[in-house]
C-alpha cells in the first residue's frame, strides 16, 4: 500500500484550504467508513476510510448514502460536529495520523474545541473523537490492550500509537546520512523505509528512479533523496502512477493543481472499489451458476445411467415372446433353471433363457414382459428428461460464457437480471450489485449492443442473451443477414443490409467477427452458420438467446476482431 506518511503530508497540504468550513452532514455508508460533508463556499466531502486494504483520508467527488442502520459512532459525530467549523488541520511529523479540529460549542454555548484523530494504520486504522480536553467521546473501533497500556474507550485520555522510528522532518541531512549509513540494511530503498516513519519503500523507489540514482547507500544518493524529499515535504508535490500503485513524486509549484492529490486518490480509490463490486459480483454469481452446472451435470449423469439401464429391454421382449411361443413345450413346474429355445429371429439359433423355476412358465414370460414394459417407459421418461436436461446446461453454459466476458458491473447486472427471472434459480438467493435507480423495463440495458460498421454496412452484435434476443427478434429486419459460430455459444451477430446485397468478403469479415465473440474466439477454422433474419425463429417460451434456423450456409473462418 502507498499510502504513506508522504501521501498524507500531501493531502494534509491540500486540505488547509478547508479551513473555517462548516460540517454539514455525517455519512456513514459501511461499517469503516464515515463521510463529512462540509461547506466552504463550496460543498465538499472528506471521505475517511479505515479498512485494511483501503484506508485513506481524502477530498472525494463521489457521493455515498448511508444504510439503514446506522452505527452508533455515526450518531456521536452527528450529534458533537455537524454545525461546528474546522479550526486546522495537521499531522505530526510523517506519522500516518491526521488530526481535525473543530470549533464547537458545548451545553452552556461556550466555545470549544474537539478533535478527530484519524489513525491511518492498515487492519489497525481506527477514528477516534476527542473532547476539548484530549479525553475520548467515542471511537470508531474501541479497545482496552493491557499489553500496550493503550486504550480506545469513552472517558479515557488519548494516547497516540508508539511508534520507534525516527522522525525525517526532525532530522538535519548530516545526522541522515550518519544514521543511513550506519544502519543494518544494504539498500537505499530498505534502509530508509525501515528507519524513518511514514516513508514506504514505494516511495524511495520512485526517488531512485526519478534521480536516476541507483539502489545502493552513498553519501551522494542519500543527500539527494533527502532534498528531493524535503522539496516534496515544503509543496511541490503531485500524485503519479507507478508500479500498478500510486507514489507523491516532485512536481514544479507553478504546474502544481488544487487537489490533484486528493482528486488523484479519490479516483483511484473509487476505480478500485468498483473493480472489486465487480469482481465480487461477478465471482457470486459465477459461484452461483457453477453450482447449478454440478446439479444438472450430476443430474444428466443419473439419467444417462437409466439410459444405459434400458439397453437390455429388447433381450427382456424376446424372451417372453420365445417362453410363449413354445409353452407347449413344456410342463408348468419344470425343474429347470433355464430354458433352451430356438430364437426364430436370428436362423432358430439357441437362446438359454434364465427363469424363477418357483413360478410356473407363463409366468416367468409375463415378467419378462414387464420387466420390457417398465424400462420402456423408463427410457421414455429420461429420453425426454435427457432433452430437457441438456438444453438447461446449454443454457447455463452460455450464462456462464456471458459472465466470462463482462467488462463492467452493469453487464455483470444484465446477467443477474436474466438468472433472477429464470425458474433454475428460484430457489437460490442472489446478492444484488447496488446500481441506483435501476428500472428493470427500461430498455437502455437491450440498446446497449455493440454496433459498428463493416464496409458501409451496420453491424449489430448481442453482450448477452436478452440483447441477443432483441437484435434477432425486435432490432433486424427480414432481409438482413444472422450470424452465429455452429455448435459454441457465443454473440448473434446481425448485417444490416437496407435493401443492398453484400460481398462474399463482408460476409466473412462478419463471420470472423462472430466467431471472435464467441466461446471460440482462440481456436481457428471455426464453423459459423449465416442465413436471413426470415429463417430464424424463437420458439415460444424457448430460454433468452435460444433460436432455430433453416436455409443457413457455413463459413469456416479464424476468429478476428480486426474489420
Amino acid at each position: 500500500m502507498s499510502f504513506d506518511g508522504i501521501t498524507l503530508k500531501s493531502i494534509v497540504t491540500e486540505m488547509q484550504s478547508l479551513i473555517g468550513a462548516k460540517v454539514n452532514k455525517v455519512i456513514q455508508p459501511n461499517s469503516n467508513e464515515i463521510l463529512l460533508n462540509i461547506y466552504n463556499g463550496n460543498n465538499f466531502l472528506i471521505d475517511i476510510n479505515t479498512s485494511a486494504n483501503n484506508y485513506r483520508i481524502n477530498i472525494s467527488k463521489h457521493k455515498k448514502t448511508s444504510p439503514l442502520t446506522i452505527i452508533n459512532f455515526c450518531m456521536i459525530l452527528r450529534k458533537y460536529l455537524i454545525g461546528s467549523k474546522i479550526k486546522s488541520i495537521y499531522c505530526k511529523g510523517l506519522e500516518r495520523i491526521i488530526y481535525i479540529d473543530f470549533i464547537c460549542f458545548n451545553e452552556m454555548n461556550d466555545e470549544i474545541v474537539r478533535t478527530l484523530v484519524i489513525e491511518l494504520m492498515g487492519k489497525y486504522s481506527n477514528i477516534v473523537l476527542l473532547n476539548e480536553k484530549g479525553y475520548i467521546i467515542d471511537g470508531l473501533k474501541k479497545f482496552d490492550n493491557t499489553e500496550t497500556q493503550r486504550t480506545i474507550m469513552p472517558l479515557r485520555k488519548y494516547i497516540a500509537p508508539s511508534n520507534d522510528k525516527k522522525d525525517f522532518t526532525q532530522t538535519p541531512m548530516d545526522e541522515f546520512i550518519k544514521i543511513i549509513n550506519t544502519s543494518p540494511y544494504k539498500t537505499l530503498d530498505d534502509a530508509i523505509s525501515n528507519t524513518y516513519t511514514g516513508i514506504s519503500k514505494i516511495f524511495i523507489q520512485s526517488c531512485i528512479e526519478n534521480l536516476s540514482l541507483s539502489n545502493t547507500i552513498t553519501d551522494k544518493s542519500l543527500k539527494s533523496v533527502y532534498n528531493y524529499t524535503n522539496s516534496i515535504l515544503n509543496g511541490n508535490f503531485k500524485c503519479v502512477d507507478y508500479k500498478n500503485n500510486y507514489t507523491i513524486i516532485e512536481a514544479s509549484s507553478t504546474s502544481h493543481e488544487t487537489y490533484q492529490v486528493n482528486n488523484y486518490l479519490d479516483d483511484y480509490y473509487e476505480s478500485k472499489y468498483l473493480n472489486e463490486q465487480f469482481i465480487n459480483y461477478k465471482n457470486n454469481l459465477l459461484k452461483i451458476l457453477s453450482g447449478t452446472l454440478d446439479k444438472l451435470v450430476s443430474k444428466l449423469k443419473n439419467i444417462n445411467q437409466k439410459i444405459e439401464s434400458c439397453k437390455d429391454m429388447g433381450k427382456y421382449k424376446l424372451y417372453g415372446e420365445l417362453i410363449i411361443g413354445n409353452l407347449y413345450r413344456f410342463k408348468e413346474f419344470e425343474d429347470l433353471d433355464e430354458l433352451e429355445i430356438e430364437n426364430y429371429y436370428d436362423n432358430n439359433k439357441t437362446v438359454k433363457i434364465p427363469i424363477n423355476k418357483s413360478k410356473s412358465i407363463k409366468l416367468n414370460a409375463e415378467n419378462y414382459f414387464k420387466k420390457y414394459n417398465k424400462l420402456k417407459n423408463t427410457l421414455s421418461v429420461t429420453t425426454i428428461q435427457k432433452k430437457e436436461t441438456s438444453k438447461e446446461l446449454s443454457y447455463l453454459e452460455s450464462l456462464v460464457y456471458e459472465l466470462d466476458n463482462c467488462k463492467n458491473i452493469i453487464e455483470v447486472d444484465n446477467v443477474y437480471t436474466e438468472i433472477s427471472e429464470n425458474i433454475l434459480f428460484n430457489n437460490i438467493k442472489i446478492k444484488a450489485s447496488k446500481i441506483k435507480n435501476k428500472d428493470k423495463k427500461d430498455l437502455s440495458q437491450l440498446d446497449n449492443y455493440i454496433k459498428i460498421k463493416i464496409d458501409n454496412f451496420d453491424v449489430l452484435i448481442g453482450k448477452n442473451n436478452k440483447q441477443n434476443d432483441y437484435i434477432t427478434t425486435k432490432v433486424a429486419n427480414d432481409n438482413d443477414y444472422w450470424f452465429h459460430t455452429k455448435d459454441t455459444h457465443g454473440s448473434h451477430l446481425i448485417l444490416r443490409c437496407n435493401g443492398d446485397t453484400p460481398k462474399l468478403s463482408t460476409l466473412t469479415k462478419c463471420a470472423k467477427l462472430a466467431a471472435y465473440h464467441s466461446k471460440a474466439k482462440f481456436s481457428s477454422h471455426v464453423p459459423v452458420d449465416y442465413t436471413l433474419i426470415k429463417n430464424v425463429k424463437k420458439p415460444r417460451g424457448s430460454e433468452p438467446g435460444f433460436v432455430i434456423y433453416t436455409t443457413n450456409k457455413t463459413l469456416y473462418v479464424d476468429p478476428s476482431s480486426e474489420i
